[in-house]
């Protein structure tokens, strides 16, 4: 129940996000690591392998350097390319769109729903043309709703998704996880995420023809060992997660159940007490299990977002906005000169709030109050 005075007292610096990992859960594998020299492709970026598959319930993961360069090679195993199209949901991190810049490819951003902040069928199917080349469906803040039912469209048309998951290590929709669901999925191990390396990230297919081709270009174009040397049967790239950053990865993986068990805990608290001031919670799909990766809320009609994360700073609280509307910023824009409606009200009118083990969701919603009364 929430408390029915919450009081006033000193206010402390509160964070939007701390790391679940700490130096003393880690300190033995980094000894042994450096006793070994063993700082890359060694039994810890294996073992995380197999572990986020078995996690997941994915046939393959592939390590990679971060969810960006994930997407990237994505695009590049599909063939994506300079004339192609590829529909991407339009409330996100401009990563997402932009390696398909990078590409030589056309960004078609699809409008989202103001309750999930995630991409409807029906918008993606207005938008699918003989040029389109692959769907990019973002896990809104975590949030999967919707994947399924988008993914069974464009399987219906030939077309592949590619999950951007960076924000959903834990979340999972009619009882799979994330990365088990769309035919690519790319995860983030950034340090705002609820698993973290510092940076990171992996790919996770079923499609084995597609895990060859990631496990040759991932190692410079090598299938292996040819004698004293390696045998490079193509050109390839190095976006290999170090043995330092897989340690710390696995650590955060055998907890990560409990850890979103304690976030959607949080979220319940923020709810129960922010709702009747008139802040509007993200929707999950009741066949959604949620990771909680953002506590985030629409702000009242009479609330400036902007003003309020400024106000809360004073307060020493860390919030931020929800995210971004990618056809309205500066780039996209002036080039293609199209802003999708309800993605633009969301980067408008969104706001994050503090979530970590231990933070006082009791301060942060009485500095709310106060601001916003």
């Amino acid at each position: 129940m929430v408390r029915a005075e919450l009081g006033s007292r000193e206010m402390r610096q509160i964070r939007l996000m701390k790391p679940y990992v700490n130096f003393n859960e880690v300190e033995e594998d980094f000894r042994a690591i450096f006793d070994s020299g063993i700082f890359t492709r060694g039994q810890h970026a294996a073992a995380f392998r197999k572990e986020l598959a078995e996690y997941t319930g994915a046939k393959h993961v592939h390590l990679a350097t971060s969810a960006t360069t994930a997407l990237w090679v994505c695009l590049k195993l599909l063939g994506v390319g300079a004339g192609d199209e590829v529909v991407v949901s339009d409330f996100s991190f401009p990563a997402t769109a932009n390696v398909v810049e990078d590409v030589g490819a056309i960004p078609v951003f699809a409008d989202v729903s103001r309750e999930t902040y995630n991409v409807l069928p029906e918008t993606v199917e207005g938008l699918l043309t003989v040029r389109t080349k692959a769907v990019i469906f973002v896990d809104a803040l975590g949030n999967p709703s919707g994947l399924h039912s988008v993914v069974t469209l464009c399987r219906s048309r030939g077309i592949p998704v590619i999950e951007d998951a960076a924000c959903a290590i834990g979340s999972s929709e009619r009882g799979r996880r994330c990365g088990s669901i769309a035919d690519l999925t790319c995860l983030s191990f950034h340090p705002r995420k609820l698993l973290s390396t510092g940076e990171g990230g992996a790919i996770l297919t079923d499609v084995d023809k597609w895990s060859y081709w990631l496990d040759v270009k991932l190692a410079h174009g090598s299938n292996g060992m040819n004698g004293p040397g390696q045998e490079f049967v193509d050109f390839g790239y190095n976006f290999r997660l170090a043995e330092l950053q897989a340690a710390m990865g696995r650590k955060q993986l055998a907890k990560i159940d409990a850890i979103v068990h304690d976030r959607l805990q949080t979220r319940e608290i923020y709810r129960e007490i922010l709702e009747p001031l008139g802040f509007t919670a993200q929707s999950i799909g009741t066949d959604v299990r949620y990771n909680a990766q953002s506590i985030t809320f629409s702000v009242p009609a009479n609330c400036n977002r902007n003003g309020l994360i400024s106000a809360l700073k004073t307060f020493g609280i860390e919030t931020t906005i929800g995210t971004y509307a990618l056809s309205g910023t500066t780039y996209y824009w002036e080039k293609y000169h199209a802003v999708n409606a309800n993605s633009r009200w969301l980067a408008n009118n969104t706001i994050s709030l503090p979530c970590y083990a231990g933070v006082d969701v009791y301060e942060v919603c009485e500095a709310v109050r106060s601001i916003t009364n």
